[in-house]
């Protein structure tokens, strides 16, 4: 499949030719969900616990016997209905944390998402930037001009250090590159901007690497 380039005057300049198996792939809904799970469990440690019944110290006796008092039957006072006992459903920790993703899992949903973002027109590529753009104003009158608020832009480092300063003002835009290319950033953003060396490197990386 191929798709057009534009360059920062918002004009057509030529088509660059990409992979089906990577931008024309059917997505899951289940490993996209599975992915990004893995990812926001990463975003935050989750530091709060509390003690489970088998984590407190104390006697195990029977409070009373099993029948005959006229009460509830209780075991010990570790139960998490008591004062000092277990907490009942409470956080545990870091245990929650999804540790472990397989790699190939990633691949595919990072192919998935790429695709869907194709098949809604939501994926452009440009050019890369050569000159540095150190006003906002232009910067943003490009992406006025070509209905691209609200976008990612995935770029290699040479363009990335071009359009930083004129780029990083403006609400709704992020700018990573390309290696840093995930499933939660390109779900949380409407459009996808590459820059004509970051497509080819991660078609060229996706490629090498079995999916």
């Amino acid at each position: 499949m191929k798709i057009q380039i534009i360059d920062i005057e918002g004009k057509k300049t030529d088509d660059i030719e990409l992979s089906d198996k990577i931008f024309s792939t059917k997505i899951k809904q289940d490993v996209i969900h599975s992915i990004v799970d893995w990812q926001v469990s990463r975003f935050k440690p989750r530091l709060a616990k509390t003690k489970q019944r088998s984590e407190i110290k104390g006697s195990t006796a029977k409070i009373y016997a099993q029948k005959g008092t006229g009460g509830a039957r209780h075991s010990s006072r570790k139960a998490p209905i008591f004062v000092g006992g277990g907490v009942a459903h409470g956080p545990k920790g870091s245990t929650y944390r999804i540790k472990k993703l397989n790699k190939k899992v990633k691949k595919i949903g990072l192919t998935q998402i790429l695709s869907e973002k194709n098949k809604l027109k939501s994926l452009f590529v440009v050019e890369d930037f050569t000159k540095e753009i150190k006003k906002t104003k232009l910067f943003n009158n490009f992406l006025e001009k070509n209905k691209l608020k609200n976008s990612l832009i995935i770029s290699d480092k040479n363009s990335k250090s071009m359009i930083i300063k004129s780029a990083r003002n403006i609400p709704n835009l992020k700018i990573i590159e390309q290696e840093g290319t995930n499933i939660y950033d390109l779900l949380k953003y409407k459009n996808v901007i590459f820059t004509t060396s970051s497509i080819k490197s991660l078609q060229k990386r996706l490629s090498n690497e079995k999916i």
